[in-house]
Parts: C-alpha cells; sequence; structure tokens
C-alpha cells in the first residue's frame, strides 16, 4: 500500500490513471521490473538509482513505503484484540493511508484532493454505526465543529485581510478528520497541529528570510495531529475526560 501511494502522489495531482500504465522510472520512462519494485528493499538494492537509465530515484519512495508499514502495523495493534480483523482496524487502515498519500501531496502541490477528503469524511459518518469507539452523533459534530472552525478562521482572517490564509482544502480535511475520530478530538488535534505548523513555519522563515509570510502546507500537520490522537490509547482516554469529564461512563 505504501508503494500504491507512491503511485497516487505522483500521479494524482496531474490527472493521469493511477492504475496504468504499470510503475516507470520518471526520467527514462522505462517499466520498472518487479523485483526491482519490492517496497523498501529494492530501493536499497539499487542503491537509490534507476537500474536502465542510473539516474537518482528519491528518498522519499522508500520513507513513504516505510510510514505507511509502520502505521498499518500501529493501527492493527491498536484496534485489532490479536482478532484477525475487524471494522475499527479496517477504517483505521484506510485513514492513515488517505492522511499519508494527501499529506505528500500537499508538500508537493499545497492542495488535498476531495476525492481523499470528501470521500473520508462519508467514510467517518457511515462507518460510525459500525464503530465501538463512537457514535453517529459524534462523527457529524466532529464534520461541524471540524471544518465549522477552519472555515471561521479562514473567514475572519479574509475580513481582516483581504487575502486567503487557509484552503479549504483544510477546512475539508479537519472535518474528515472529524468524521472519523469524533468531535471530542478537534480541540487536541487543532492544538498540536497548530503547534508542529508553528514551530517547522518559523523554522522555514528563518532559514528562506521569507518572514512571517512564508508558506506552509497545513494539512500534513493536521494528519500527524489525527494520527497521535487515533493511536494515543490510554492517553485518549485520559483526555476526554480532562476536558469533557461529563463523557464518563456512569
Amino acid at each position: 500500500m505504501g508503494s500504491f501511494a507512491n503511485v497516487v502522489i505522483l500521479r494524482l495531482p496531474e490527472g493521469k490513471s493511477i492504475a496504468t500504465p504499470r510503475s516507470q522510472c520518471p526520467q527514462c520512462q522505462s517499466f520498472i521490473k518487479w523485483y526491482d519494485n519490492i517496497p523498501v528493499f529494492s530501493w536499497f538494492a539499487l542503491k537509490g538509482l534507476c537500474r536502465s537509465c542510473k539516474s537518482n530515484i528519491s528518498w522519499r519512495y522508500p520513507l513513504v513505503e516505510f510510514l505507511m508499514g509502520v502505521l498499518f502495523l500501529a493501527v492493527y495493534l491498536r484496534f485489532s484484540n490479536f482478532d484477525l480483523i475487524n471494522w475499527n482496524v479496517l477504517e483505521g487502515l484506510i485513514f492513515v493511508f488517505g492522511l499519508l498519500t494527501v499529506s505528500m501531496i500537499d508538500f508537493d502541490h499545497m492542495i488535498l484532493p476531495d476525492v481523499f477528503t470528501l470521500s473520508g469524511i462519508v467514510i467517518g459518518l457511515l462507518g460510525s454505526l459500525f464503530s465501538i469507539e463512537r457514535t453517529l452523533l459524534d462523527s457529524f459534530l466532529g464534520v461541524l465543529f471540524g471544518g465549522g472552525f477552519l472555515w471561521l478562521i479562514a473567514y475572519l482572517y479574509f475580513v481582516f485581510k483581504k487575502e486567503d490564509g487557509m484552503g479549504g482544502g483544510d477546512i475539508k480535511l479537519l472535518a474528515w478528520i472529524g468524521a472519523i475520530l469524533g468531535w471530542q478530538a478537534i480541540p487536541f488535534v487543532i492544538l498540536s497541529s497548530s503547534l508542529l505548523g508553528t514551530i517547522v513555519g518559523l523554522a522555514l522563515a528563518i532559514k528562506t528570510k521569507g518572514g512571517l509570510k512564508t508558506k506552509i502546507p497545513f494539512g500534513p500537520y493536521l494528519a500527524l495531529g489525527a494520527v497521535i490522537f487515533l493511536l494515543s490509547g490510554d492517553f485518549r482516554n485520559i483526555y476526554i475526560l480532562q476536558f469533557f469529564p461529563w463523557l464518563e461512563p456512569s
């Protein structure tokens, strides 16, 4: 799935098919043999070079493959109870696949494709009917509070600055996160992503000397905050009871 994510990251923003043709070298367009397309291992075996033209293959390919494997394993350990599969595992796998994929697209193009965010909202709302982690109301309020909060911030920024300060993709992404994690996760995701984004933004502003006008994609930090909350286990329960004590079961 990490290898497939790399295909989506490369082709989807360009409007190309993610199904055909099969994997090619970005430089010489030669088709990649199956034994050169084994996630992570092939990149190291080839020393990061195309077998045909010897051009460099980005280190991000094995990084995405490795991260996807780690996230899939973490979701399984968090939700499976060592059963073969259940709805929470399946939903979690879909969620982390989408978050990692759109994060990389956002880094490259500063966009968050609707095919992920809008379909993610639908999956989150429908999935709440089968989830033991949240109710349909939790998901609906997550969409409302998540998307609504960022929409309000973007609207106020536009009113006072007369320019767009946040893309609509971020609004839909947080609505998707709210649909999957429930409204209780929204404060944590907003605060953690804002902190991470501020640190990275300031570092880039200093490095590039671009000042506070330096633009960074916010989607990856929302995604990271969501993943932390998704996998946090006992901390997640402590956080909810600390800030929303009325939700404690009687």
